[in-house]
């Protein structure tokens, strides 16, 4: 029976950041004191240093000389720039799922937004929680396009700095029943093999949520809103 490969300490620490600094944990702008996290986890300055070499790779920190390394501030600016970039490409991931899906990718879709409807919080209109990966709805839309460079992209590249803005600023929103109702109709159109279509509402559910993101972030840029009075996450 096979096993599944055990993680190195720097790849366990690497996901157990990816996830505190998605979730707000360890807050956006904040410092990374390399001496300070080694000591709370318990780990050498070795693994630590190439986790978070990898952090940086994914945009989720930046390392500036003289000053080192900081998660990354999440600005109106920069989420509309990769809102920008997501909505072609995500749309035109849709029109290759519509054309390369099995009845099987229908069913795992089916079966993921079954999962998620069955989320009290969604129920209830409160919020739209997606896990990562997998667990992902447009995450898996990427995955079922067939195209290796898409896939690299929005899958990897810049796959953990899009969810942290989600995560953050759009998961917990009036929109959620209305997002899970054009998830809906996505897969819907991806079922019919109707390329256009899907690709059509792939963008205006990209643009719907760049909006809804936008006007939070732009609050709390002009100190409408206070940070540490947001509704939890």
């Amino acid at each position: 029976m096979s096993t599944l490969p055990q993680l190195t300490i720097a790849e366990k620490v690497f996901t157990d950041l990816v996830t505190a600094i998605v979730e707000g944990h360890i807050a956006a702008g904040s410092k990374i004191s390399e001496p300070e996290l080694a000591k709370s986890l318990g780990i050498s300055r070795g693994p630590l240093r190439e986790a978070i070499a990898r952090l940086e790779a994914t945009g989720l920190v930046i390392r500036k000389p003289n000053i080192g390394a900081r998660v990354v501030n999440l600005t109106a600016r920069d989420m509309i720039e990769i809102s920008q970039l997501r909505e072609p490409l995500e749309g035109m991931a849709c029109r290759l799922a519509a054309e390369n899906r099995s009845d099987a990718d229908i069913a795992e879709l089916r079966a993921l937004l079954d999962q998620h409807m069955a989320m009290d919080s969604l129920q209830k209109g409160q919020a739209y929680y997606q896990k990562e990966g997998d667990l992902d709805f447009h995450y898996r839309i990427v995955q079922c396009s067939g195209n290796d460079k898409m896939i690299g992209l929005l899958c990897d590249d810049l796959y953990h700095l899009v969810r942290m803005y989600r995560y953050q600023y759009g998961m917990q929103s009036p929109r959620a029943k209305r997002a899970f109702s054009e998830h809906t109709h996505i897969i819907d159109a991806i079922e019919d093999r109707d390329g256009e279509l899907a690709e059509i509402l792939m963008r205006r559910h990209i643009r719907a949520s760049r909006k809804n993101i936008q006007a939070r972030l732009l609050q709390e840029e002009q100190g409408a809103i206070n940070p540490a009075e947001l509704p939890p996450t």
